[in-house]
């Protein structure tokens, strides 16, 4: 299914993300792997997976299944055979780990076409795009959106906070995301967001 939420972040207090093109061979996964379609095993495959699979059995013993038996099972399997020609699209990717409002960033998202061996790709990119997405998804998805967009990124930075330290040559630096990701306006209108 088609997800566009994503293009909500052109009208938040988040910078502008931009559009990457691609054009050339393929080699652009969407977003795991190349473009892919799933076909039936053919006739062929079938048998030549049955017999791998009767060959893996090294221990003979009475569970181990007939020929006949896995022919037909992979008969009804399906197998990943590459796209010549199509379209993929994938959303947003991103997931929570520990509790509900701790979230990673996977993927941005893209469309690919497909035609032979060619592909044309267009994908989302944002400046620090795991601090930016991470936070656009908790803005979106985790603030109250009764209030106002000022109400609401204040909400986002007190409650999913962005700083972090970065090491070089032994020094820490500590950096504020927000300062980076959102736009200047709204890093004028929050005063304390450097505090």
């Amino acid at each position: 299914m088609i997800d566009l939420r994503f293009i909500k972040a052109l009208w938040s207090p988040f910078k502008p993300f931009k559009l990457n093109w691609y054009c050339g061979k393929i080699a652009m996964g969407t977003p795991y792997f190349y473009p892919r379609k799933w076909v039936k095993m053919s006739k062929k495959m079938a048998h030549e997976e049955a017999v791998r699979e009767l060959d893996e059995w090294k221990v003979p013993n009475k569970y181990k299944p007939t020929y006949e038996a896995l022919y037909q099972r992979n008969l009804k399997s399906r197998v990943a055979v590459p796209k010549k020609f199509g379209f993929n699209f994938w959303n947003l990717g991103w997931k929570t780990k520990w509790r509900s409002t701790d979230i990673r960033f996977e993927y941005a998202p893209g469309l690919s076409f497909v035609f032979f061996k060619w592909q044309i790709v267009v994908s989302v990119s944002a400046c620090e795009q795991d601090h930016y997405w991470e936070s656009w998804i908790y803005y979106e998805y985790y603030t109250d959106k009764t209030k106002s967009k000022r109400e609401r990124i204040e909400e986002c930075i007190k409650d999913f906070p962005q700083i972090w330290t970065s090491y070089k040559n032994g020094q820490g630096e500590r950096i504020n995301y927000y300062e980076l990701i959102l736009r200047e306006k709204w890093i004028k209108k929050i005063k304390w967001l450097s505090t």
